[in-house]
């Protein structure tokens, strides 16, 4: 069988007609799966957009089984290659496969997604917002987030999932009790922290290379019905470190739910300054409250409180004001807005569908991960913020702190509070050299 498919990862003919080629993998392989011809041509992009290779196939699974058999087959073929695509969010071409074979793994998220009263269980290939509205019709939601929920469970739990909860439950891989993976030798194994452990912890963040997620076990909290979203103005990245790292250190009922931030230009560019503040249309960014002395770089608090509709709206304004009463933002530089649980969640999908619209979806979109001890931050903003990033990048510059405790245990840490920080490049060259320049 492996000499089979071999034929078709060498084929060299220019009469060979490769759709009559792998219309002969499944029978080869004998998979239930099915091969889409004509989505092929989109499995060799991804979202980062900055490399394109063609597949052999691209597979639509329709079972666990199906995925096995597929990695049996690659382990003992020095040529053939698979890669599990979920939504296509790669960046460096982590989807695709140069003449090898696809697995569109949003196949198998049929029907997929089973709610208990403290867990979930969800295929790999259902998308994190499919998973927030089933667990939402039992008024339950998973406990950590990404940004963007139009993700695959599998392929966030391959990276970390960090987002503005992560301070107080740890990115979505500390939220996992339980996962299905097919590993490098087509085996299906279901793992946790005390069966097959070493499989559980390398599969969660380990990007892939233990095995492919096929199944995960989530871990629920009672979802709330609104959330008041909060963002606040700060020239001094002292001030802004500072609040930020009160508000994750409080215990739960004395912070908010979510503590993000990000870096923004002092300037009226639409994708990069004073414009991406506000929260609603009827909101203003008015510069003039700004202090005189005020630099080219600014700061960005955002936070959200949950809270019920049995609330009375009275009960929700006295704690929000009490909790920034405690914060040194600028004065009457804040935006609020209340919006169901839902539609906060979504929040990136509305920026997406305006990206789309706009044209700007299918750019590039090279980004980058880091993560900055607390010792460091400062001179981080100094050098890069201050100075490589002051005109912005095209995109946002996310920088939040987290919490060392919520952390999986061996990712690196000098102190209790580290920086997330994320900005994604439009002119990526010559400034992903000198940011390197200066971590190395």
């Amino acid at each position: 069988m492996i000499a089979y498919l071999e034929r078709f990862v060498h084929e060299n003919d220019a009469e060979s007609n490769q759709d009559d080629d792998v219309s002969t993998i499944s029978n080869a392989l004998e998979l239930k799966s099915t091969i889409d011809a004509a989505a092929a041509v989109s499995a060799s992009k991804d979202f980062g957009g900055i490399y394109s290779v063609e597949p052999l196939a691209f597979l639509k699974p329709s079972s666990t089984e199906d995925v096995a058999r597929l990695i049996r087959a690659a382990s003992s073929s020095p040529n053939l290659t698979v890669a599990a695509r979920g939504n296509g969010h790669s960046i460096n071409g982590q989807a695709m496969a140069d003449r090898g074979i696809v697995l569109d793994m949003r196949s198998l998220a049929t029907g997929s997604i089973h709610v208990g009263s403290a867990y979930a269980d969800v295929s790999g290939g259902a998308l994190w917002e499919e998973v927030l509205k089933r667990c939402l019709e039992f008024g339950l939601a998973p406990r950590s987030w990404t940004d963007y929920l139009s993700l695959t469970v599998g392929g966030t739990l391959s990276n970390g999932g960090v987002s503005g909860q992560a301070f107080r439950y740890g990115p979505q891989t500390s939220n996992v009790t339980e996962l299905e993976v097919v590993n490098g030798k087509g085996e299906t194994l279901i793992c946790s922290e005390s069966e097959n452990p070493d499989l559980f912890f390398g599969s969660l963040g380990g990007l892939g290379q233990f095995g492919i997620i096929t199944r995960a076990r989530i871990l629920l909290q009672p979802a709330p019905d609104m959330v008041r979203w909060i963002r606040l103005v700060y020239t001094e990245f002292e001030d802004f470190t500072r609040d930020a790292e009160f508000l994750v250190t409080r215990s739960e009922n004395d912070s908010f739910d979510y503590v993000e931030g990000f870096v923004f230009s002092n300037n009226d560019n639409p994708l990069t300054g004073r414009p991406t503040v506000p929260l609603h249309p009827t909101q203003e960014f008015d510069p003039n409250l700004l202090p005189r002395c005020t630099g080219s770089v600014l700061y960005c608090l955002e936070l959200a409180l949950h809270y019920n509709n049995t609330d009375h709206p009275s009960t929700v304004d006295t704690a929000v004001t009490r909790q920034l009463a405690r914060l040194g933002f600028v004065e009457r530089l804040e935006f609020q807005v209340d919006l169901s649980y839902m539609e906060f969640l979504l929040r990136v999908k509305r920026a997406e569908e305006d990206a789309k619209a706009n044209g700007m979806w299918d750019a590039p979109h090279p980004w980058l991960n880091l993560f900055v001890s607390k010792s460091d931050v400062a001179e981080f903003d100094r050098v890069v913020f201050k100075n490589l990033l002051k005109e912005g990048v095209g995109g946002p510059m996310l920088i939040y702190p987290l919490l060392r405790s919520g952390i999986i245990g061996h990712l690196p840490c000098y102190r209790m509070v580290k920086y997330f920080t994320w900005w994604r490049y439009y002119d990526l060259a010559l400034r992903t050299q000198k940011v390197l320049q200066l971590i190395n």
